[in-house]
């Protein structure tokens, strides 16, 4: 199932992205543009310690578990230009 949207509020699209892994197309701060294959589905992220982050969040931009490259990245949401939701993740 693909689905394409583009403009979401930074709450709905966090939500989605741990449902959903999802193709986010946007502008990188060079200008070119990039395609990211994501989720934040838990079951697609690395076992990671709890720890507690003395850095505020930075409301502008995402940061998402990139599938392709198996790290985090980040992208602003001023600078996405288009989300395709791939497929929902199974709980």
């Amino acid at each position: 199932m693909n689905k394409e949207f583009v403009g979401y509020d930074r709450d709905t699209l966090k939500s989605n992205l741990k449902e959903w892994i999802m193709t986010v197309f946007f502008e990188k701060k060079d200008g070119s543009l990039r395609t990211m294959r994501c989720t934040l589905a838990s079951q697609h992220l690395p076992v990671a310690e709890e720890k507690e982050s003395k850095r505020k969040e930075n409301l502008d931009t995402i940061s998402v578990w990139d599938l392709e490259n198996n790290g985090w990245r980040s992208f602003r949401l001023d600078k996405v230009k288009s989300v395709r939701y791939d497929s929902v993740v199974k709980s």
